[in-house]
């Protein structure tokens, strides 16, 4: 008999990590999403994760929590430093998340660890993304040679697999591979300052990398918006 491959994935709510999910899934694993609770201000990401885990079927959905706001240094933890809106980024922009990505792939990493998952998969991007460190190719290269030396796992010969399978793409080409696979991008919220209900801004840097992703793919966009713009 063939075992199970079970999978951890990472699911923020948003659009990537939703086709993360829908890959995962039809690459035959049993998957188990996890969203963090983080302290971001954009919290509607979190009731979204639970549509999506539960839209494509995932085996387990849970919630952890590490506070990474009451350090601040971040837009997206910190209300008094503003989300900016004008697109002019120079260098790491401040909605930069100092160890963010680092510290849900260790935490994605121990409950692999519990359930004897080898294979963890996250939706990081370094083409249509905002020049974060932790979302380049030697970050994740970095990761896994760090899980493999750091767990029992590892160190008994189960090899450790970081799996980015959206790290090369495009968003145009993130939407279209997501829209093959059955995702419904109306469930995601993307924004950084989405109100409670779930509607974006339509001007943050999500947004924008949203919207045109929609736009290069051919695909309507569902997304609800705070104020629908032309």
């Amino acid at each position: 008999m063939t075992q199970t491959r079970r999978a951890i994935v990472l699911l923020s709510g948003g659009l990537d990590s939703a086709t993360c999910l829908a890959i995962a899934r039809d690459m035959g694993f049993e998957c188990y999403a996890l969203s963090v609770a983080y302290g971001q201000r954009h919290a509607a990401e979190l009731t979204a994760s639970k549509r999506v885990a539960d839209a494509l079927g995932a085996r387990e959905h849970r919630l952890a929590r590490v506070n990474l706001g009451q350090f601040g240094g971040s837009a997206l933890t910190d209300p008094t430093i503003p989300v900016p809106e004008d697109g002019a980024n120079t260098g790491i922009p401040v909605t930069y998340v100092p160890a963010r990505n680092t510290v849900m792939l260790s935490i994605a990493l121990a409950w692999a660890e519990v359930l004897g998952a080898h294979d963890i998969f996250v939706g990081v991007n370094a083409v249509d993304y905002s020049g974060y460190p932790d979302c380049r190719p030697e970050f994740i290269r970095a990761f896994e040679n760090m899980a493999n030396l750091a767990t029992k796992t590892g160190v008994e010969g189960a090899r450790l697999r970081i799996h980015a399978p959206l790290i090369a793409l495009s968003k145009a080409e993130i939407i279209t591979r997501g829209n093959a696979l059955g995702v419904d991008y109306g469930l995601t919220v993307t924004c950084y300052q989405a109100d409670d209900q779930g509607r974006a801004c339509g001007r943050c840097e999500a947004c924008r990398l949203r919207r045109a992703g929609f736009a290069a793919a051919g695909v309507d966009d569902p997304t609800p918006y705070q104020i629908r713009e032309n």
